[in-house]
């Protein structure tokens, strides 16, 4: 297929100095690979937390409206205020949207690399994936094992590689055991089957009791829902339990980081055989990944002085362990892709349904266990 010319459309994020976001779908070329590249047709790409604050730029999409029908479907939203001032590097641009995603390889340049992929199914993370074609450089590129479908390799990043990078941070910083909150979620049961797999314990945080029966179902043994009157009692007995002093925290805001590090010093001061005013020497560390929750992030200090509350990304975190060590990774997904990552999805939609307020609704409350697929080429994926 010689795609040299060929066009198709692409979502759009444009974020106006007037204070409106506008999603729309553009009628873009395709650019000819160079040697070290490919064209991919985008079969499926997940919507992912991440990919939201790109796609809304914090407008208030209870404000969105919609005109124009099929191609020409455009939302519009009113961003806040004080919101804008935050978004001064992106206005009047319009992006392109979506961090990853699956499909065929339908050209290629002339290195051997990119020959290589020619005609295969491949992984990518190369941001503006929701779109029916992408230009892309072979390298960043996965190939996907014969027989794996482009949705079940859509999701072969984000999550995946979080969850690698959750288990790789535990042994570089030398802890016993791990907590996860928005446990429920595709990210949180693929982390629980890689800890599982790799015989590390495991404490899950959820927000609702039908999630603690979710995860009791896949084998979880230590579940614990934020939204009971026993929660700090359930956590410290977990924590107890399983000497967890590593954390990652998915809602950012709120109070339920500060409650994790109660709950790991009251755990630790169990074995105590002596008070101290400072609290326990052992390190207690809790990353937040995510922002769920928008609001501030409030800490009661009730856990002495070792402590430590960061930020974590994956991307980050793969810079720092080296192309290598990077690449390792990519490929042990590759290889447990149908096993201890594999994702599922509740909806699919093509780009213009993504466009529907129904579709907005649906994938812009981020709710646990309703994780949108895009379709750029059609419903099959």
């Amino acid at each position: 297929m010689n795609t040299a010319h060929a066009h198709g459309l692409q979502l759009r994020s444009l974020v106006k100095s007037s204070g409106t976001l506008e999603l729309s779908l553009v009628n873009v070329a395709t650019p000819e690979p160079g040697p070290d590249e490919v064209v991919v047709q985008v079969l499926a790409a997940p919507i992912n937390p991440s990919d939201l604050g790109l796609l809304f730029a914090f407008a208030d999409m209870t404000t969105a409206k919609v005109t124009g029908t099929g191609d020409g479907t455009v939302v519009t939203a009113t961003i806040p205020a004080q919101a804008l001032k935050a978004l001064a590097g992106r206005l009047d641009k319009a992006l392109p949207v979506g961090n990853e995603g699956a499909g065929r390889v339908v050209e290629a340049g002339s290195s051997a690399s990119a020959q290589a992929l020619l005609g295969r199914t491949v992984a990518v993370q190369g941001g503006g994936m929701y779109a029916q074609l992408r230009t892309l450089r072979a390298e960043a590129c996965l190939p996907l094992p014969e027989g794996t479908t482009a949705a079940e390799g859509a999701s072969s990043f984000i999550n995946p590689l979080t969850a690698l990078g959750m288990a790789h941070t535990l042994r570089l910083e030398h802890h016993k055991a791990l907590v996860h909150t928005a446990a429920a979620s595709n990210l949180g049961q693929m982390l629980h089957r890689l800890c599982a797999k790799d015989g590390i314990p495991l404490v899950n945080i959820v927000r609702k009791e039908e999630q603690v029966a979710t995860l009791r179902a896949l084998g979880a043994a230590h579940v614990c829902n934020s939204s009971a009157p026993t929660f700090e009692a359930d956590l410290t007995d977990a924590l107890a339990a399983t000497g967890a002093t590593l954390a990652f925290d998915a809602t950012g805001g709120g109070t339920l980081a500060g409650q994790i590090l109660g709950c790991m010093e009251a755990a630790i001061n169990r074995t105590a055989t002596e008070y101290n005013r400072y609290g326990s020497s052992v390190h207690k560390q809790v990353y937040l990944y995510g922002g769920l929750d928008t609001s501030p992030t409030v800490l009661q200090r009730n856990y002495g002085m070792a402590w430590g509350l960061g930020g974590w990304l994956m991307t980050h975190f793969l810079q720092k362990i080296g192309r290598q060590a990077a690449q390792a990774l990519r490929e042990r997904v590759a290889r447990e892709l149908q096993t201890t990552f594999a994702s599922a999805y509740s909806k699919k939609g093509t780009l213009v349904d993504m466009l529907s307020p129904g579709a907005i609704a649906s994938y812009g409350k981020r709710a646990t266990g309703e994780k949108y697929l895009v379709t750029p080429n059609g419903t099959e994926a």
